[in-house]
């Protein structure tokens, strides 16, 4: 589980299914660890100084947008237990990747607009939670098609946001509450009534 609050961020420096991320500074990590690259939850296979190994499979390349060398990848360790709440529940598992369409700079601040597929349209709200390549943002307004962020300053100079501008793709994962509640609601409105959908889900866990 990670919190969507970026630590530092990485270089690539190869790619495939053998993934080479060098890090700005020394996460002090351990073989097994898991890291969100991006926004995508991997396995440190390796680590040698500021360099993290990780074995990534197919799928997970499917999913997210296509590292190459050279590209800055934000990085967040998994919270701990006794570790403070700084963002929203992100999982570290990507549903989607948008693109940025707009970038309005002022005192400091951007306005960034990303377009995403229609479908997930269901799994936003204004003001809600969404993770854009691993960033915790706050959804300031949204449409079918769009929505925009404001990002302030200090997350501008510490992710790779500062460098987003129109035609950069992002990783996206929505937040998982909402699936989960949208789950429940197309459920109940495909005629299984909520008790139902509560037994078969208890039936499962038995």
């Amino acid at each position: 589980m990670f919190t969507g609050l970026i630590e530092c961020v990485g270089t690539v420096k190869s790619t495939g299914s053998r993934f080479q991320v060098e890090a700005e500074r020394d996460l002090d990590l351990t073989s097994g660890d898991s890291l969100a690259v991006n926004g995508s939850c991997l396995t440190v296979t390796r680590i040698d100084g500021r360099n993290l190994f990780f074995d990534v499979s197919p799928e997970t390349f499917r999913r997210v947008v296509a590292p190459v060398p050279g590209m800055k990848m934000n990085l967040e360790r998994s919270m701990s237990a006794a570790g403070r709440f700084h963002g929203h529940f992100v999982t570290g598992h990507v549903d989607a990747v948008g693109t940025v369409t707009k970038v309005k700079r002022s005192s400091g601040f951007s306005e960034i607009t990303v377009s995403f597929s229609r479908e997930h349209s269901i799994l936003l709200v204004e003001k809600g939670s969404i993770a854009v390549s691993g960033i915790s943002l706050t959804v300031a307004s949204l449409s079918e098609r769009d929505f925009t962020v404001a990002v302030i300053p200090e997350t501008l100079e510490v992710t790779t946001a500062g460098e987003w501008k129109p035609g950069y793709r992002v990783n996206l994962e929505f937040d998982i509450i909402g699936k989960y509640v949208t789950r429940a609601a197309l459920a109940v409105r495909s005629n299984e009534s909520l008790r139902e959908y509560l037994e078969q889900y208890e039936s499962g866990r038995s």
